[in-house]
């Protein structure tokens, strides 16, 4: 049995603890719950802020959104994009009136060569420098097409008055050898024809270059005589289209051609550049002359005599397949150089105060069976013993009969 001072002690012992355990949790209870209670607070006021941030993140992206495609809107029609496409615009129409002016000042160079009398012509050009220099573009189209006017009459003018003297005989059949001057009639026009004939047979034909292999710019000339004297030709002819010195748009090319020839010491020249040329060509091979439609049909043989391209080709098989292009240098009348054959028979010369086309059709009514064109205007020269035509300019080649 327990003494009842114990029981008393235990139960004082035991009020205690209990009245400390009601205080803890009279005390905790509350806190606990004020915690609580702010921390749901917080979190509903974190929340609320997040939902906030969201609303004005959504907001101002908006904003950016509709701002952005505003500039995007502005800059398609703002004044820089049109200043844009209108400087472009006048980009284009500078460099039309700076070609059309390039390519009037070689007419007039062209018609210089055959006469001095242009004194005209050389005023009305000045006046499209002048308003060239002045950005006129305008007056520079208006006083282009007045002066495209004055060098078409012009250049008629200077076709009929090659006159074809009346000791030339009329013929209209090409020569079977040597040089001949005639007269060759088709339709109602008469043309002035000078033609060389060599015979395959005893005759080889080479193509001379001044320069030893494909030159890019300032690339060497010569005259036809020196062509001739130094290669023991009896016969020549000026050669390809080139690019003379003398024309502002050759600065960065001086007298290069850009055609496939094989010269006479079996070097090609513009390989690469006509892998796939159209430009026709002519190959020479013992007693045979072979003209080809478009030189990327012709490999690289070196056991032929000479190869030579040149544009248009005149007649093929006996019909004329030229009737022209609408090029204006091929419209106008003037001396047009040419290569051709008719079996054996081999040809150079010049048809006078002709255009291409008409050239053409002179070759086809003589009997020639295929035909080339070759260079004409300043260039043009003719060489039998003497020049017949010519001297014309220093070229970078020349055609050549040369005796076997």
């Amino acid at each position: 049995m327990v003494d009842k001072p114990v029981i008393v002690l235990a139960k004082k012992i035991l009020g205690q603890r209990f009245l400390i355990l009601m205080i803890v949790f009279f005390v905790t209870v509350p806190v606990l719950g004020w915690w609580l209670w702010t921390s749901q607070k917080q979190v509903q006021r974190i929340n609320r802020e997040q939902a906030e941030l969201k609303v004005e993140m959504e907001k101002k992206t908006t904003e950016i959104t509709k701002n952005l495609q505003y500039e995007i809107d502005k800059l398609n029609n703002e004044d820089l994009r049109k200043t844009n496409k209108e400087v472009r615009q006048e980009i284009e129409k500078l460099k039309s009136a700076y070609k059309n002016t390039l390519e009037i000042y070689k007419l007039l160079l062209g018609i210089r060569e055959q006469s001095n009398k242009i004194t005209q012509l050389d005023s009305s050009f000045a006046s499209i420098l002048d308003a060239l220099r002045n950005d006129n573009l305008e007056l520079v189209s208006t006083l282009s097409a007045k002066i495209k006017v004055e060098i078409d009459k012009e250049t008629a003018r200077l076709a009929t008055t090659i006159k074809i003297p009346e000791n030339v005989i009329a013929k209209n059949e090409a020569p079977g050898s040597g040089y001949s001057r005639q007269k060759v009639t088709v339709g109602n026009n008469s043309y002035l024809v000078d033609i060389i004939a060599g015979d395959l047979g005893s005759t080889k034909v080479v193509v001379d270059t001044a320069s030893d292999s494909t030159c890019t710019n300032d690339c060497p000339v010569l005259p036809l005589a020196t062509y001739v004297s130094r290669s023991g030709a009896y016969a020549g002819i000026n050669g390809t289209y080139f690019c003379p010195e003398i024309y502002p748009d050759c600065a960065s090319k001086k007298n290069t051609f850009d055609v496939l020839v094989m010269n006479k010491n079996k070097v090609y020249f513009n390989s690469d550049n006509n892998v796939y040329s159209t430009v026709p060509v002519v190959v020479f091979s013992g007693s045979s002359a072979r003209f080809i439609r478009e030189s990327k049909d012709w490999g690289r043989d070196t056991g032929v005599d000479s190869v030579i391209a040149n544009r248009p080709l005149l007649v093929l098989d006996g019909n004329a397949s030229f009737s022209g292009t609408g090029e204006p240098k091929e419209g106008a009348r003037g001396n047009r150089s040419f290569l051709g054959s008719s079996g054996s028979i081999v040809y150079i010369g010049i048809v006078h105060g002709a255009t291409v086309a008409e050239s053409a059709t002179v070759l086809q009514s003589m009997g020639i069976k295929n035909a080339i064109n070759l260079d004409s205007g300043g260039s043009t020269a003719l060489w039998s013993g003497e020049y017949k035509a010519g001297p014309g300019r220093n070229l970078p080649n020349a055609v050549l009969f040369v005796k076997k």
